[in-house]
């Protein structure tokens, strides 16, 4: 704003140097006279471009902010996609755990000693999320720490990514010991008819 200032005293100091400087007055005898509207159109015309820069300078700041706006907004959603996406990851591993998981450990194919492992395994993976969930829920509401837009939502991505993981490992986790359990299961079958031939 101090250069829209700068201009305006600019042109304003030129237009009264002009019109100071004008031979106008001087009618005396043998002195040429000269036409002022010549000089009268430069001023106006310095002055309508004082005006068009001083319009432009404000159209440039406005346009500032409004790319500020967006890139708030922008940030925001990604906030909220982040935040939906782990809520979604999250869901899905606690279906497993209620589900996929209570089938595993019922299993008569699965050892008393591979159940604890198995527990303690998706234990951990669960414990994990529940950090995770419990330190994004810090960080949307807290006024304390002081992170910008763009860092949360950098943190938030990083968080979305460790919870897709997390699913990852426990879906990883939970084919493998199905695999294990259908081996053991078939090799079952096998072994019976085997003993009764």
């Amino acid at each position: 704003m101090k250069t829209e200032k700068n201009i305006k005293i600019g042109v304003i100091a030129l237009t009264l140097m002009l019109i100071l400087l004008l031979p106008g007055r001087a009618t005396a005898q043998g002195m040429p006279v000269y036409d002022n509207t010549n000089f009268i159109s430069l001023a106006k015309s310095l002055i309508e471009s004082a005006k068009q820069t001083s319009q432009l300078l404000k159209t440039v700041q406005f346009l500032k902010q409004q790319k500020e706006n967006i890139e708030k907004v922008n940030n925001v959603i990604r906030q909220l996609k982040a935040v939906r996406e782990m809520a979604k990851n999250n869901q899905r591993l606690f279906d497993v755990v209620q589900s996929d998981l209570r089938q595993i450990l019922n299993s008569p194919y699965i050892k008393q000693d591979e159940v604890n492992r198995i527990s303690k395994s998706f234990n951990a993976i669960i414990e994990n999320s529940l950090e995770g969930l419990d330190y994004i829920d810090q960080i949307l509401s807290s006024n304390n720490l002081k992170m910008t837009d763009a860092e949360r939502a950098e943190v938030l991505k990083e968080k979305e990514l460790q919870s897709k993981e997390m699913v990852a490992e426990i879906e990883a986790k939970t084919k493998r010991y199905r695999e294990i359990i259908a081996f053991r299961e078939l090799q079952a079958k096998i072994n019976e008819r085997e003993t009764s031939y």
